[in-house]
């Protein structure tokens, strides 16, 4: 079983207060962490509201940049979500028989959580699991989001289970981290660096568990409100289906012809879709550009020839001469800042 985040889905707002209040505690401003998404004070109040994926993705880059020096950021944020946090899906969850069932209905309607990854069970007779790919997410921000998912993912099992789960072990794919063992500090559990899957395994008689909140009731009922949650938060927007796949794995390369391509469009007709919304594929481009240069300027080392590549530029020079029109000085000249 395979299940990705899909782009054509919106987030409700309250998963966004999470990092607001999140930063609020690390001393970051209200100001500072909803920069550039288009939201406001109000609106993060309205419990109702839908925000599209990219403003989520613009609010965790500004949470980003402002906690550069917190070790393990993504990890300690997803531990702050719970079951509530999600409303029906999570309540979905609780009522499920076991959390064998609990796992394989929230992929069924994983576009109504926080999570990513592209998110896969697997099972033999003595372990099951649950693995993250999150190799589909801009590179910048891949880290974050799969600390982010795995940490949410272990406080939903703890809380399901009234924590009384034992995960086995975690793994991840990639070298350990200068933050290693702050991960082990906020889970008690040190995960195992450099394996070939990122995963949260278990042990299989655990997941075959009764729930202690299962309702036989209220399961159906549930499910039926997934579906209408799912069909309510699909994304009308073309715009916003443009921009998720210009942070997708082809990233700011993609043509215009590629990427009406991939919505199944002629280019003629996503011209004038774009147009209707306000908007070009020029500038839709030159925005994703400018917020990803300052995020690889300020937590990579990247040269800059390859980070024009990243974005998608021909060369530095034209890189160089489209940052200056956005920042009034050379990206060296940005990084040296420390902006």
């Amino acid at each position: 079983m395979n299940t990705a985040q899909d782009s054509r889905f919106q987030h409700p707002v309250a998963i966004s207060q999470v990092m607001v209040n999140f930063a609020a505690r690390h001393g970051v401003s209200l100001e500072t962490c909803l920069a550039g998404t288009g939201l406001d004070a109000d609106q993060l109040r309205d419990a109702e509201l839908l925000i599209a994926r990219e403003q989520e993705m613009r609010l965790i880059e500004n949470l980003m940049r402002a906690l550069p020096a917190v070790p393990a950021l993504g990890f300690e944020l997803g531990l702050r979500y719970n079951v509530a946090t999600f409303g029906i899906w999570g309540f979905a969850l609780r009522t499920s028989r076991n959390l064998r069932e609990a796992l394989e209905r929230a992929l069924r309607y994983l576009p109504l959580s926080t999570a990513y990854c592209r998110l896969s069970i697997f099972c033999d007779e003595q372990e099951y699991g649950i693995s993250a790919d999150p190799s589909h997410i801009p590179e910048h921000l891949r880290q974050f989001l799969l600390e982010r998912d795995t940490a949410t993912a272990i406080n939903l099992f703890d809380e399901l289970t009234l924590s009384g789960l034992h995960v086995l072990r975690f793994e991840f794919q990639g070298k350990a981290p200068p933050y290693a063992a702050r991960i082990e500090e906020l889970c008690g559990i040190a995960p195992r660096w450099e394996c070939p899957r990122n995963a949260i395994v278990l042990r299989r008689p655990d997941v075959e568990l009764p729930l202690p909140m299962y309702d036989v009731h209220l399961v159906s009922l549930l499910e039926a409100q997934c579906r209408t949650q799912l069909e309510r938060r699909q994304v009308a927007g073309i715009s916003g289906q443009v921009r998720q796949l210009l942070l997708g794995e082809d990233g700011m390369a993609a043509s215009l012809e590629a990427v009406a391509a991939q919505l199944a469009m002629a280019p003629r007709s996503l011209r004038r879709r774009l147009a209707e919304e306000g908007t070009s594929f020029r500038q839709l481009v030159d925005v994703e550009r400018e917020q990803l240069a300052v995020q690889l300027l300020q937590n990579t080392t990247m040269k800059l020839d390859e980070l024009a590549l990243q974005l998608g530029y021909a060369d530095t020079a034209s890189f160089t001469r489209a940052f200056r029109r956005w920042f009034g000085q050379s990206p060296s000249e940005y990084r040296r800042s420390g902006r």
